[in-house]
């Protein structure tokens, strides 16, 4: 990898993981696409290595916020969608699965976007945690499913509880890769070489937390959806 191709990484994780420390999500979003054109074998295995270290000090943050009971009904759905997203990662087209699931993702944003807020009851978490297991592990993007059950959630809960899911979730989805091949030295050299640019972007969300009010965090949530979500159906569409 040359010096700028480094930077360009960098740069992209650094951001990323600060808006993952700060909203609860957010790396596979932000980085997935220039990842993808920077160094295409980073993903998805060391986007969610990264995401895992960057969860973890989220976790160990706010762990007085988690919603413990929400996390695990969560976790019940990720499990399925973890084994069925690799199952897909490994026999369907990667373009046609990522645009696939880009256009699940901006469906859930229009809806909640004209007023529609999905109840964060038992049944709905599962199915957020299915839909964000098969996503995360396909593409590295599982974030939006559960930003948009969880988005009547305070800053410190909604990135506590995410962070909580997403932990054990990426752990998840990297056995299961780890077990399909999915995973091998590139993926881990390359995760070590942005283990720094991780840290400095989980310190940047630190500041970033201060100026974030409920409704400011709910808006940036669906934002940050839709955007990744744009961005991924780009990568595959246009020529590179």
């Amino acid at each position: 990898m040359s010096t700028l191709a480094y930077c360009v990484l960098a740069v992209a994780i650094l951001l990323a993981s600060a808006l993952q420390a700060s909203i609860g999500f957010g790396i596979g979003m932000f980085a997935a696409p220039i990842v993808a054109l920077v160094d295409p074998a980073l993903i998805p295995g060391t986007l969610i290595m990264v995401a895992t270290l960057v969860t973890l000090m989220v976790v160990i943050r706010e762990r007085e916020s988690i919603d413990l009971t929400g996390t695990g009904w969560a976790l019940v759905g990720r499990v399925p969608g973890t084994i069925a997203g690799a199952l897909l990662l490994a026999t369907l087209p990667h373009r046609a699965l990522a645009i696939m699931l880009a256009g699940v993702v901006l469906g859930g944003v229009v809806l909640t976007s004209t007023g529609w807020i999905p109840a964060a009851r038992r049944r709905n978490v599962m199915l957020a945690g299915a839909t964000s297991g098969l996503l995360g592990t396909a593409t590295s993007i599982g974030g939006p499913p559960m930003a948009l059950v969880w988005q009547r959630n305070t800053g410190a809960q909604l990135r506590g509880t995410m962070s909580g899911f997403f932990l054990i979730g990426s752990l998840l989805s990297l056995i299961v890769l780890a077990l399909t091949g999915a995973v091998g030295i590139r993926t881990l050299t390359g995760f070590a070489a942005l283990i720094p640019a991780a840290v400095a972007g989980y310190l940047l969300s630190r500041v970033l937390n201060r100026h974030l009010n409920p409704n400011r965090l709910r808006w940036l949530a669906i934002g940050v959806s839709a955007a990744g979500a744009v961005l991924l159906i780009g990568r595959e569409l246009l020529p590179i």
